[in-house]
């Protein structure tokens, strides 16, 4: 008898670890879904001008960026995935030179001391893929600016500056740029 109150003991012992191993919560999962550059954009009215931009969004997460992730002296999408693109609802001026209102592949050439932006025609790419330099519509050279402050996440922004005068600012790890604009008169 005391053989047999054992072995009932020792089963209602394993059917209750059993029982508790199948209550326990399974481990958390960390949400791989989420992306690592999502796409984000950016707006304002500069006066009556809409001006847009859309761009991925990638994360320094401790990688050497400049001259490592995104290479000294090539074209760059300025941005993770699908090129970056900016619009304007009216024509701008940008270092003296009209654009015409439209959508543009904005895009740069990374370097120490100075970058070269560039505006394309073609807008719609995987990062700069299928860049081809006979549609650019401006070349402009911009100094970078270093910051103290990393900025983890790439991020443009339209800047309203006042009387139809704007700034597109772009800041990635202590790495600052922008340049001005205007809307064109008729």
């Amino acid at each position: 008898m005391k053989n047999k109150l054992f072995i009932l003991f020792l089963l209602a012992g394993s059917f209750h670890g059993l029982a508790q191993h199948e209550h326990h919560n399974p481990p958390a999962k960390t949400d791989s879904s989420k992306p690592k550059s999502p796409r984000a954009s950016n707006m304002a009215m500069i006066g009556s001008n809409h001006v847009h931009i859309d761009y991925g969004s990638p994360s320094v997460r401790g990688r050497v960026i400049w001259n490592g992730l995104v290479a000294y002296g090539q074209v760059w999408a300025t941005g993770a995935h699908s090129a970056t693109w900016i619009e304007f609802s009216k024509d701008v001026m940008i270092n003296k030179q009209r654009i015409s209102k439209g959508k543009y592949g904005l895009f740069t050439i990374p370097d120490e001391n100075e970058w070269t932006l560039i505006l394309s025609k073609d807008w719609d790419m995987h990062l700069a893929d299928d860049y081809n330099p006979k549609n650019d519509v401006l070349r402009l050279k911009i100094i970078p600016k270093m910051t103290k402050n990393l900025v983890e996440a790439l991020q443009f922004k339209v800047v309203d500056t006042g009387k139809g005068r704007g700034r597109i600012d772009f800041n990635w790890e202590y790495v600052g740029l922008s340049f001005d604009f205007e809307n064109a008169g008729k």
